[in-house]
């Protein structure tokens, strides 16, 4: 039977509960467990797929085609485990799922409630697929006091009730802040937001408590006799440089030890922590240094495109530099000067995916200075696109090429997709469709030309990766655009949807459809972000 440890947050939001969710998961992984993570999320969207990054950053994608909370992508860096549609739970989905059976007549008339029919999706959710499992570890999105959160709180003392103690463990991320006129940390806020949980009926075993400064020693046992845990089970939790020091910093710490010491396991193997150690000695100590510059819409939150700037840092590792990133908002590099001002220092230059018009000619211009300047170029998804259309207007000679994206166009080098095949068959949308869960979503095959730089770059002709798309190149110009230099070099397996174009003319330039950040990990980058780094570490050398 697997173990459930339960993550809830109090005092404020990001706090880093997912980071800390997966560093644990991590280091019971580097003990020999099987660890699986998922996440419920409070709020009442189905699915963050609508939501403006503003409001919640980047959207994940799973290969089983879910758009979930940023978190599992913190999740399947640190574990290597690939997450599923089963991993992320809303408050929405549970509440459409509940509805539906109410109407279709499934609860024979009774009153359907939060409790017991809400409770009891809950804990379905946690409980479903978890036989082969050793731990099952379930955060609980938002802060303990927040309405929205009451019935997931409910479902986890309830659960904990049914697995029973010895198999169910709850960890509770706080804050305790630093008040510089006093000098002082401040254990208050903490004693109340346990409070708050403890009078939902959820007990605590463990406190990570988050800080700017040391937690003494007297705090900790002050915050342990006041929250009813055993000092050595507050675990402070300070700043760390790198996310990636964390596990081995709450290794130090006794986390897991402390875990595990409550499930009464005392026989366990000692973490196996050579492969984060690695990682830290090729980030602290560098052979050097690369600037990359990411045009993109939404970069004043970074957090929008969060596995992407993993996905940089991770391709520095494999090639022992720093990377260096310049967000850089597209919507300036419609003035010529702006353009040159800005991307002239860059060593590598990638557009990101997005959405909407906003910010478009920008990017073309940027892909049009990476081509003419012979500077490493990565496009991804709507990057992808763009440079097929730089390409379209500049050097096969159609100046009105454009994407249907953003309005009716004579020339459509890209448009809405409206079919295409999956594992479940033919798929078809169309334009006056909701938003929500109409794209071309998970992993999706395609075949590389075999004397392509991707197909060097991957070392096989057949990939699979994760798409998040509504649009795609048009196909029927592939002709025009290959006479003028830009080949397509990685196609859908019935050669119909253009996957990777890339210029052998070039020193790098590659764009793909999909999203090749999602699969990229610390201890294993993605050969797109190696070969990326790879180029713009040469680039550096030139200038």
């Amino acid at each position: 039977m697997a173990r459930f440890i339960f993550i809830t947050g109090g005092v404020v939001s990001s706090l880093g509960k997912g980071l800390m969710a997966a560093s644990l998961a991590a280091l019971l992984q580097a003990r020999g467990y099987r660890v699986r993570i998922r996440k419920f999320d409070p709020y009442l969207n189905v699915d963050p797929g609508t939501m403006s990054p503003y409001q919640h950053g980047e959207v994940f994608v799973t290969d089983d085609g879910a758009e979930a909370d940023l978190d599992l992508g913190h999740y399947e860096r640190f574990t290597g485990v690939a997450a599923r549609q089963s991993d992320n739970i809303t408050s929405g989905r549970i509440y459409q799922d509940i509805i539906a059976k109410e109407r279709r007549g499934d609860y024979l008339g009774a009153t359907v409630q939060v409790v017991p029919h809400v409770t009891d999706a809950i804990k379905a959710f946690a409980r479903a697929d978890t036989a082969d499992l050793d731990f099952v570890l379930c955060e609980i999105g938002g802060t303990v006091g927040d309405i929205e959160s009451l019935p997931f709180i409910e479902a986890i003392r309830q659960l904990r009730n049914e697995v029973g103690r010895e198999n169910s463990l709850s960890v509770h991320v706080t804050l305790v802040p630093y008040i510089a006129a006093a000098g002082e940390l401040k254990t208050k806020p903490t004693q109340h937001s346990v409070r708050e949980l403890a009078s939902l009926g959820v007990q605590p075993d463990i406190l990570l408590c988050r800080c700017e400064k040391p937690l003494p020693d007297t705090e900790r046992a002050k915050i342990a006799q006041f929250c009813n845990v055993r000092k050595e089970a507050v675990i402070p939790a300070l700043d760390a440089d790198s996310i990636y020091a964390v596990p081995a910093q709450y290794h130090g710490e006794g986390l897991d030890r402390e875990v595990l010491r409550a499930f009464g396991i005392h026989d366990a193997p000692e973490p196996e922590l050579a492969r984060w150690d690695d990682i830290m000695d090729r980030k602290n100590n560098p052979e050097g240094e690369v600037t990359i510059g990411v045009v993109g819409k939404y970069v004043s939150l970074p957090d929008a495109y969060k596995s992407l700037n993993e996905a940089l840092v991770h391709g520095g590792l494999a090639n022992r530099v720093k990377v260096n990133i310049r967000w850089l908002d597209a919507e300036m590099f419609e003035e010529e000067d702006d353009l040159v001002a800005n991307l002239e220092p860059m060593h590598g230059i990638l557009v990101p995916g997005g959405f909407g018009e906003r910010g478009s000619e920008g990017k073309i211009n940027s892909v049009r200075f990476a081509r003419e300047r012979g500077v490493p170029f990565l496009g991804i998804c709507l990057g992808m696109q763009m440079a097929c259309i730089e390409a379209a207007r500049n050097t096969s000679g159609i100046a009105d090429a454009s994407s249907t994206e953003f309005g009716p166009t004579s020339e459509p080098i890209v448009g809405l997709i409206t079919e295409w095949m999956s594992e479940e068959g033919l798929q078809q949308r169309g334009a006056d469709t909701d938003l929500g869960g109409t794209m071309r979503l998970g992993a999706y095959d395609a075949k590389l030309s075999p004397n392509s730089r991707v197909a060097a770059v991957y070392g096989t002709k057949d990939i699979s990766e994760r798409h998040r798309h509504r649009y795609e190149v048009n196909n029927d110009y592939r002709e025009k655009l290959e006479a003028g230099g830009l080949l397509f070099t990685g196609l859908s397996p019935d050669g119909m949807l253009p996957e990777i174009v890339e210029r052998p003319d070039h020193p790098w330039f590659i764009g793909v459809q999909f999203h090749p950040e999602l699969k990229s990990k610390p201890f294993e980058p993605h050969p797109l972000f190696k070969g990326f780094i790879e180029a713009a570490v040469k680039q550096s050398r030139l200038v």
